[in-house]
């Protein structure tokens, strides 16, 4: 099978595009896995851009290990730059899941997207079974085997944990992630994050995502880890996430809705033969 493509990414975090508004390409699991192989073509996550009948588009994200996932931050911002550039407008409405998402393409290229209001009741992440999402009590040990208790979970259209940490350098997340990503208290598994706080408004983070492995950025784990900074009062704030190739600037408006603004690629076509 042979079909065109796109090739995007936000931040390093990167992704193949399939249009199947005009021709459906049908790929198993074991072909979604071999796109998304960096031997092959390669990317975090694989993206279907299929009709919509009440908005611009609907996107079906797949993770690299060939799962299915409900949100995609970065890659929701990628395509609506790609449509937006289609459809000569710089609004454009995405149905992702069960809602739908709106980004605007500002002046200077970037793109911000709505991601919606957070969860943090337990079942709503989902936990296993009933604690305070704001402590999980889960441990993690960094490279000198110091143990820290704790843990935030905060779900933005997929689970999240984070960790605010005082040095992110000191914790081997490829070791960790996985551990938490799999931890029996999330049916679903997880995405991990290790927060480093600059300032109050400025954390370093690295990203575990379930279904993907170390990612060099993760919107919706920016949004989380937002989020979990300010929990005590989460209208009105303004949180810049940084990753190893750049930032995303989380708001969160008076009405606890989550605003994502940050730079992506250009469009690049490919041919997949598969």
């Amino acid at each position: 099978m042979e079909f065109k493509a796109y090739k995007m990414d936000g931040l390093g975090n990167d992704f193949v595009i399939i249009d199947q508004r005009q021709k459906n390409i049908e790929l198993s699991k074991d072909q979604i896995v071999k796109i998304c192989d960096r031997d092959f073509i390669g990317c975090d996550q694989l993206i279907y851009i299929n009709n919509s009948n009440d908005a611009d588009a609907e996107l079906v994200f797949y993770n690299s290990d060939g799962s299915g996932s409900d949100a995609c931050g970065n890659g929701t911002r990628c395509v609506a730059y790609l449509l937006s550039k289609e459809k000569n407008k710089k609004n454009i409405n995405i149905r992702v899941a069960s809602k739908q998402l709106n980004s605007n393409l500002l002046d200077d290229g970037q793109v911000e997207t709505i991601i919606g209001v957070p969860k943090t009741n337990w079942k709503e992440i989902p936990l296993s079974e009933n604690l305070d999402t704001k402590n999980l009590g889960i441990s993690i040990r960094d490279n000198n085997n110091h143990e820290i208790s704790g843990g935030i979970a905060v779900n933005v259209g997929n689970p999240h944990t984070i960790f605010f940490v005082n040095e992110i350098a000191n914790f081997n997340i490829e070791k960790i992630g996985p551990e938490i990503e799999n931890h029996e208290l999330f049916p679903q598994k997880c995405n991990l994050t290790l927060a480093q706080k600059i300032n109050r408004n400025y954390y370093k983070v690295k990203v575990w995502e379930r279904g993907a492995g170390l990612t060099k950025a993760c919107g919706t784990a920016a949004c989380a880890t937002a989020v979990a900074a300010n929990l005590e009062n989460l209208e009105n704030t303004r949180t810049e996430i940084e990753f190893s190739l750049g930032k995303l600037v989380i708001s969160i408006d008076e009405n606890q809705q989550i605003h994502m603004k940050g730079p992506v690629s250009s469009i690049k076509e490919i041919d997949i033969n598969i």
